[in-house]
């Protein structure tokens, strides 16, 4: 069986609250709240067991609010092995206010990890095996440089592990010589790689050749409810997102990502793991909390998986 780690560098746990309006200076009373064990990692993890797939999550984790994460994972049947650092774990808070239709993301930064506990998650890297994937997701904690993307990208190329990287540093750029099994943008995360304001549909295949061209094997990138393209050098896919009332965007992504993941590994046709991945994120998107899967057959019917055209977008270098 194929071994899979998720490597959560800054977890949280996150509040969802919703409230009908939200105004400064008063008692603002919710309506409904919901307390998640979070971060990118942390979901895809969760994602992967729910699709029946065993996988260990590692990573740092501080205080009372990191056992609390820790606790959750074990609880649903996920290996960890967590670094143990001072401080506390993060909570994050995501408001949807209903009259304005809009949501507020309050993110906070998580605890200084010292270099002594960044060389025991190394030395945990260090024994993932041959074969294996490590998924790196999120953001980097206090005290960790985002070179340290680098260093995990030299370790998989030296021991022949597969790295997936859903990160926006731009440091992802100086881990293309090695190869990175996936990456998995969003639009955003494209367009400030390559020091663009915003990048067109329409040039995106462009520059996802360019990724490809320096060293990175596939491309998952996610465009919110525009869809999403999958791209490695034989194949270029667009699929569009499903409809529907938003109601939490923050794990979205980690959705689509676990799901393709688990697809990829088993060898599923790849249009159809695509459309599975978008189906998935949009069920997050559409709910509180991460998908139960339930809705994937009939999200699935809106999505249509297309080749986008190569020429002229795919043809040599920028």
């Amino acid at each position: 069986m194929t071994t899979i780690y998720t490597c959560t560098m800054n977890l949280a746990i996150d509040l969802f609250i919703e409230t009908d309006t939200l105004y400064p200076k008063v008692v603002n009373r919710t309506i409904d709240d919901e307390i998640q064990a979070n971060g990118k990692g942390v979901n895809v993890s969760l994602i992967l067991k729910k699709l029946g797939q065993e996988n260990t999550a590692i990573g740092f984790s501080g205080g009372f609010t990191g056992k609390y994460i820790e606790n959750t994972l074990k609880c649903t049947g996920i290996q960890t092995n967590f670094i143990q650092v001072p401080g506390m774990t993060r909570i994050n808070v995501f408001t949807q206010v209903n009259e304005e239709q809009t949501e507020y993301k309050l993110v906070n930064k998580g605890p200084v990890i010292p270099e002594n506990e960044i060389e025991k998650l190394l030395t945990v890297v260090k024994g993932i095996e041959k074969g294996a994937f490590l998924c790196v997701s999120g953001s980097l904690p206090q005290g960790v440089s985002e070179t340290i993307l680098v260093e995990l990208s030299k370790l998989a190329k030296e021991q022949h592990f597969h790295l997936i990287l859903d990160s926006s540093y731009q440091s992802v750029m100086d881990c293309l010589p090695y190869q990175p099994y996936l990456l998995k943008p969003n639009e955003d995360e494209l367009a400030d790689w390559f020091g663009q304001k915003e990048i067109s549909f329409e040039e995106m295949p462009k520059y996802l050749k360019e990724l490809l061209n320096k060293g990175a094997q596939r491309i998952l990138l996610s465009l919110g409810d525009k869809g999403c393209i999958y791209a490695d050098k034989e194949t270029l896919l667009y699929g569009n997102a499903p409809k529907g009332k938003v109601v939490n965007t923050a794990c979205a992504g980690d959705t689509l990502l676990g799901t393709f993941i688990k697809g990829n590994i088993l060898g599923e046709p790849l249009e159809e793991t695509l459309k599975n991945s978008i189906a998935a994120g949009s069920s997050t998107a559409f709910r509180k909390g991460l998908t139960d899967f339930s809705d994937l057959e009939a999200l699935k019917e809106q999505i249509t998986i297309k080749q986008l055209e190569k020429e002229p977008h795919l043809q040599g270098g920028m």
